[in-house]
């Protein structure tokens, strides 16, 4: 942290970006990184692969982050002038698609961080922890190193996001820190209730008749009672109006079932088919990922994608998972 702040010393045309279909915490820590780092001076931009969802889109400044997949040749320029490259909540140059051989290629320093398993070595600098329980933890710690007293209220929002979303609302993978974290945050002004409605409160009606749809018709139980998976073809999105983000959270119902210990949700999209599992216990969804599915991310939530017909990837999925049966039965 001593020598990105020697680095940061000067001023720096710099570039934050972060994981396609980026969520809370991607967003999160990189505005919170954005509004800090225009605070001392730098020249930054937040470049994402594609577009991320509405209920995100209070937090100060998200108007400004340029979205890579409409704006190429503007992101394509700005990443080979850039000095300086922040890449936060992802572990490896594929997870942003086709920025990712533009940033391999570009001579800037490339800063990691990134609370996933196994990352990569792409970077000059790293700040990386598997134990964090997001990236928004770890992007707190080192603006805290840079300077404490220029976190406001909004770097503290946007942090703060970050947190409540890769937690699932403090559910999950949270330690006596982070609510440490969260107490400084509230003393910087955050106003939680605010903050929580607009995630969690804001839903349109055709997310909500998404989610009802979702959970009614297609949620099914495999693996004797243990695993529970939904399936949304691109016509059932399209049937419901869908929106980036209306299928957030969605898995979780999954996985709440008594006696189920994977939950799975798999999305038909135009390019690809896009998975998203979660698992309780000691069932490793990242090594599952990893093996059958091009993917990975945590022990107990992670995602993968395959280019295949639906069906296909559904039979796919049954028939690995199935390997597992006894291992399931906790």
């Amino acid at each position: 942290m001593q020598k990105l702040k020697d680095l940061l010393g000067t001023n720096h045309k710099i570039v934050i970006t972060t994981h396609v279909n980026p969520d809370g915490d991607a967003i999160g820590s990189s505005l919170a990184l954005y509004n800090f780092l225009i605070k001392m001076g730098h020249h930054v931009n937040v470049i994402v692969p594609n577009d991320f969802p509405d209920f995100l889109k209070w937090i100060h400044n998200s108007d400004k982050v340029i979205n890579y997949s409409n704006s190429r040749e503007e992101s394509e320029n700005i990443i080979k002038n850039s000095s300086v490259i922040f890449c936060l909540d992802f572990n490896n140059l594929s997870r942003i698609n086709e920025m990712g051989e533009y940033i391999s290629g570009s001579d800037a320093k490339k800063v990691l961080i990134d609370h996933h398993l196994e990352p990569v070595n792409f970077y000059d600098f790293k700040i990386h922890d598997t134990s964090a329980s997001a990236t928004a933890e770890l992007v707190y710690e080192f603006l805290n190193y840079l300077d404490a007293e220029l976190i406001d209220k909004n770097i503290s929002e946007a942090l703060y996001t970050g947190i409540l979303t890769d937690t699932g609302s403090f559910k999950f993978s949270t330690t006596s820190k982070v609510h440490r974290i969260v107490g400084d945050l509230l003393e910087r002004g955050i106003d939680i209730n605010h903050i929580n409605k607009a995630i969690y409160d804001s839903n349109s009606y055709d997310k909500i008749k998404l989610m009802g749809y979702a959970l009614s018709e297609k949620l099914k139980l495999a693996v004797g009672g243990n695993v529970a998976y939904i399936v949304l073809s691109r016509q059932d999105l399209l049937d419901h109006n869908f929106k980036k983000g209306d299928t957030e959270g969605l898995v979780n119902y999954a996985l709440s079932i008594e006696n189920v210990n994977v939950a799975l949700l798999i999305i038909e999209t135009k390019e690809r088919i896009k998975f998203s599992f979660r698992s309780s216990g000691s069932f490793s969804v990242n090594e599952f990922a990893r093996k059958y599915f091009n993917g990975g991310g945590h022990k107990n939530a992670a995602g993968g994608s395959l280019e295949d017909k639906l069906s296909v990837a559904l039979d796919k999925f049954l028939e690995s998972i199935s390997k597992y049966s006894k291992d399931l039965n906790y």
